[in-house]
């Protein structure tokens, strides 16, 4: 009796185990989609000593004009944005707020982590005046951004625009490429430029423009090493003293 009992013992295990196993074999992995991010710096501003502290200044005249452009190519692209966000800041408001204009009914969600800071950069001198736990605090702050929101969606494939910071978007910019992140101060990005990375279904990353600023005039390009200081201010006009007869 003993014996029977141990054998059917070790039918049951069997039989448990051999199920266990053909379960095992039958799941699929969970669908994945790619998703298009598309990251707009904010356009010029000037500084403002009256400006709140925390938003800090809005754009210029010449940032505002910069913003309608970027709004023109962004509503150009070819897929429908599933998301909107924005910086908390005021300059990065403002510019989502006129690309706003070419998409009615639509609404951006202000994102904490999109702050502009300043993350550890190769360049000791460059950061020389900030404090150690200040630039371990951006880093873990646009890793977190990171981590959260470029991955493969696992609905369907999107598309989504973030309005923020030249610090920011190269950053981000430096982990889709997978490189060393300290090397970000290494780009440089015009006012109102558009960045877009591609997340593919696999995880893998496509950085497909850095900057992109083809779709504004030459004597309009600000905020990038090397670029003149500009504004829409009407200059005094230049006249020739009268001759007299």
């Amino acid at each position: 009796m003993l014996t029977i009992c141990r054998k059917s013992f070790f039918v049951v295990l069997g039989l448990l185990l051999a199920g266990t196993t053909i379960a095992a074999e039958t799941v699929e992995p969970a669908p994945a989609h790619a998703r298009n991010i598309y990251l707009v710096r904010h356009g010029n501003y000037a500084p403002d000593a009256t400006a709140d502290k925390q938003l800090g200044p809005g754009l210029s005249a010449l940032g505002a004009a910069q913003a309608h452009l970027a709004a023109a190519r962004l509503a150009a692209v070819p897929a429908h944005f599933d998301a909107l966000y924005v910086s908390p800041l005021q300059r990065a408001r403002d510019t989502a707020a006129l690309i706003a204009g070419e998409f009615p009914g639509r609404a951006f969600s202000v994102l904490e982590d999109l702050r502009e800071c300043t993350p550890p950069t190769r360049r000791s001198e460059a950061t020389r005046d900030e404090k150690p736990a200040e630039l371990a605090a951006c880093k873990a702050q646009l890793d977190r951004l990171f981590d959260t929101h470029f991955k493969p969606d696992a609905t369907a494939e999107r598309s989504e625009m973030y309005v923020c910071h030249g610090n920011v978007i190269r950053y981000l910019t430096s982990r889709a490429l997978g490189v060393d992140t300290r090397a970000w101060l290494e780009m440089s990005v015009h006012h109102a430029s558009i960045t877009q990375i591609r997340v593919e279904a696999d995880g893998r990353f496509k950085v497909i423009t850095v900057g992109e600023s083809g779709f504004m005039p030459f004597n309009m390009l600000t905020g990038s090493t090397g670029d003149a200081d500009r504004s829409l201010a009407i200059r005094a006009l230049p006249v020739s003293p009268t001759k007299a007869e």
